[in-house]
């Protein structure tokens, strides 16, 4: 299928299943937006016309075929008894079950502008270098590829190291302690890391992640964290050290695939109501009608229900020239994880105003954090 195509259906589909923004309230950060969206919306079309990205795509195919069916393999499952989404069987007309990898993995070439988003709640600064993120944790398997590209040149970025953070099926945050995350007496929590982790991209500028699908906490849908970083440095105890955070932002799935996970053990432990993505504040801006934007993970079971796990893949790209601060209120160190005052980290460029509000994690888990905020501005993504 095309991708003029592709993309006229995508943008049908964020019209009806994602409606909605709260911009106005931040008529700053949407002045910067929109002067970033042009200059990397010229960007990202001439991509499309690039061999180098065109041959990235290609590499995208085999590479995701072969991750899906390594991990269908060790799960002792038939190749075609997973279902598909974000969600390819219901937004791409043709598409099914059945066809061949080219339409299931590589179909849409087209990227979509992501704004910057906020750091918070939680980021941990000093989280270790690793592709397993699930320590002890129960709850849905999920492996992730995220491949990112320069904007500017449709080149892979070899360079940039992905951190990637979420809560557990519960509603909690590691490595913080905090009234609003979990028990506020377990100090524990601090030293813990579970759901966290940060790899370098390779020479397509992918990384791979394994970790466990998300739970939910008042006032926010189910989401990932993640900071984008260059030029860093690994130090000897596998931790990182960055001051150019060139990407915030956070990413979703869709709702179906939620109530589907919410459903099951542990995840309905969990008795804080379910915010959907439709009445999500940062879903909601992320998807306005300036933002063109596609925040969402396009995923496939990795068996014959969403309890045996799920692949699920974005390609994101990335303004280098770009520098948000990144504050936290946490730290991992040598001694273990320590509350710290309202420090950050600025690489010298501001993206906007301070991005939104929301409620923070009151979960019900064994867990226990104060909340990081950054400024927000625009990249792009494409699935």
């Amino acid at each position: 299928m095309h991708s003029s195509v592709l993309l006229v259906l995508t943008s049908a589909l964020l019209g009806t299943a994602h409606p909605g923004h709260h911009e106005e309230d931040h008529p700053s950060l949407l002045a910067s937006r929109h002067a970033h969206h042009g200059l990397a919306r010229r960007g990202l079309e001439a991509c499309s016309s690039s061999k180098v990205y065109r041959d990235l795509q290609a590499r995208a195919l085999v590479r995701r075929a072969d991750a899906i069916a390594y991990h269908r393999a060790i799960r002792k499952r038939a190749t075609d008894s997973a279902g598909v989404g974000h969600n390819l069987t219901s937004s791409h007309v043709g598409i099914d079950t059945s066809s061949p990898s080219a339409d299931l993995f590589g179909s849409n070439h087209t990227c979509i502008l992501d704004p910057e988003g906020e750091i918070g709640p939680f980021w941990v600064k000093g989280e270790h270098l690793r592709a397993d993120l699930r320590d002890d944790q129960e709850g849905v398997d999920i492996v992730l590829d995220g491949q990112f590209i320069d904007v500017e040149t449709c080149e892979p970025i070899t360079d940039l190291y992905w951190d990637l953070w979420n809560c557990n099926a519960t509603g909690v945050y590691s490595g913080v302690q905090s009234s609003m995350n979990g028990d506020v007496n377990d100090a524990s929590n601090l030293d813990k890391a579970f759901l966290r982790g940060i790899q370098k991209t390779d020479a397509d500028g992918v990384v791979q992640f394994t970790t466990k699908f998300p739970g939910h906490y008042d006032g926010r849908a189910t989401h990932h964290h993640m900071v984008a970083f260059l030029d860093a440095t690994v130090l000897p105890n596998n931790t990182l050290s960055s001051s150019h955070a060139a990407h915030i932002g956070q990413l979703f799935w869709d709702q179906d695939l939620i109530t589907e996970v919410e459903s099951l053990y542990p995840y309905t432990l969990n008795t804080v109501d379910v915010t959907l993505n439709a009445d999500d504040h940062v879903v909601t801006s992320q998807l306005g009608s300036n933002a063109d934007s596609d925040p969402f993970f396009d995923y496939a079971y990795l068996g014959d229900d969403v309890a045996e796990g799920l692949f699920g893949w974005i390609t994101i790209g990335v303004n280098r020239s770009a520098s948000y601060e990144t504050s936290y209120d946490f730290a991992l160190t040598e001694a273990g994880g320590v509350a710290v005052e309202g420090e950050s980290e600025d690489g010298g460029l501001s993206g906007g105003m301070p991005s939104g509000s929301g409620g923070m994690p009151s979960g019900t888990g064994m867990f226990s954090g104060s909340a990081p905020v950054a400024t927000a501005d625009a990249t792009a993504a494409c699935a």
